[in-house]
């Protein structure tokens, strides 16, 4: 077995299979391959491995979901069904033990989310590069500038002045989101070069820009065990609804819930509108019971003052405004309709949305390789022998939750696997 190298390659060999993209389906599509192969190279053109990988999670990494594949299968809302014969074979409880047998000990958090009990993501990233090291795949810093193809058939790739041979390439480069991790879209260049259809490239996880200028007075306030609904104009029911947590941006609204609802909205089913419930644990009469004590209280207090127990500060003004009330009525003077107003608007702050943020500033991308034109069982493309796709670059997306890592890792031991059981073709 050849030893792994991180040095710049001098001499321009033959390669079994040549993996483009140092990210997590790239690291693992290329320690897969070389389990058949002692002639993998993996090309990144970061000086480091994994910087995505690096930071996803907020610096812990959300490694998987601990659940059936069916129920991963359902948190893909993009091309679910393409990934089925993937994601069953190497599910989330495959990616477990394959970090758990790599020395990364692994906990299961709320919502099912699998995290390494660091709480370092640079675990994850590391326990890739000593697998692939542990394996021999050769890593090359480098920037490919062109996969190279003969009569329907992947011959090799071009990195400037310079070509490697290989019969295989695992293109594993990402999206666009996070371009400055390395994820500019070079892939889809590619993949359109050689034939292949990218469908419209948006942004998914992403925070969301807002009609008006109220969130920029709040930026920075996090709201904390809320309901979320999202509304398209199109259906009066909910198009999403969620628990969680979110945050006011100067543009809008960020956090959890809010990146979970993005990943909902499709073009055709907007303009799209957010109802937050502040107190969603207390229904409309508890809330009122709750609101009249705290009043009780402060009768001759500012009303502003008179909401402080019930409100963060920041928000106190922005629910006065909008209910026609001043922040210096005495609460002794608040009438049972104005009351009610409050209390409609507590369980029911609207905010009409302008759209998505940039894709650079989403968590994933939406979009991506057609996958009609790939294999699902083998990632292989249906148009140039040879030529596989993994991880972001396809058009497949999933919520928040360790979904869209499942993908990357179930998408990268397809193609890996499946270059073991290449049909060799004369270069």
């Amino acid at each position: 077995m050849n030893m792994a190298s991180t040095k710049r390659l001098t001499t321009f060999p033959a390669y079994d299979v040549i993996v483009i993209g140092g990210g997590a389906a790239g690291m693992l599509s290329a320690a897969t391959a070389a389990l058949a192969s002692d002639r993998v190279l993996l090309i990144e053109k970061n000086q480091k491995l994994g910087r995505k990988l690096s930071i996803t999670g907020k610096g812990r990494c959300n490694v998987t979901n601990d659940c059936e594949p069916d129920e991963v299968l359902k948190n893909v809302p993009t091309n679910g069904r393409f990934l089925y014969s993937s994601v069953y074979s190497f599910p989330p409880s495959e990616v477990k033990k394959l970090f758990e047998a790599c020395g990364v000990p692994l906990k299961t958090e709320r919502g099912k989310r699998v995290f390494p009990v660091s709480d370092k993501a640079g675990d994850i990233v590391s326990a890739l590069e000593t697998l692939m090291r542990r394996r021999g795949v050769h890593i090359l810093h480098d920037t490919v500038t062109d996969i190279l193809a003969e009569n329907g058939a992947v011959t090799g790739v071009r990195m400037g002045e310079k070509t490697l041979r290989t019969r295989r390439v695992i293109l594993a480069t990402g999206g666009k989101s996070y371009p400055l991790t390395g994820s500019t879209g070079d892939g889809y260049e590619f993949a359109k070069k050689l034939g292949h259809t990218v469908t419209e490239i948006s942004g998914s996880l992403v925070p969301l820009e807002l009609v008006g200028g109220e969130a920029r007075r709040m930026a920075g306030l996090s709201l904390r065990n809320i309901s979320l609904k999202l509304y398209g104009s199109k259906k009066k029911k909910p198009i999403y609804e969620d628990f969680g947590e979110a945050m006011f941006m100067h543009y809008g609204l960020s956090g959890p819930v809010i990146l979970s609802a993005s990943a909902h909205m499709r073009e055709k089913d907007g303009p799209f509108s957010l109802v937050i419930d502040l107190k969603p644990a207390l229904d409309e009469k508890k809330l009122d019971a709750r609101m009249l004590r705290d009043f009780s209280q402060r009768q001759n207090d500012r009303l502003y003052d008179g909401l402080r127990g019930l409100l963060p500060a920041q928000l106190i003004p922005m629910i006065l405004d909008r209910c026609g009330l001043s922040a210096d009525r005495v609460v002794n003077s608040v009438t049972r309709e104005e009351r009610r107003r409050i209390l409609e608007c507590i369980k029911g702050l609207r905010f009409e949305v302008v759209g998505k943020r940039p894709v650079d500033e989403a968590i994933i991308t939406h979009g991506g390789v057609k996958v009609s034109q790939v294999d699902p069982k083998t990632m292989e493309s249906k148009l140039v022998h040879g030529l596989y796709f993994t991880g972001e670059i396809l058009d497949c997306d999933a919520y928040t939750g360790g979904f869209n890592l499942q993908i990357a890792w179930s998408t990268a031991v397809a193609a890996g696997s499946s270059c073991s059981n290449f049909e060799e073709n004369v270069l």
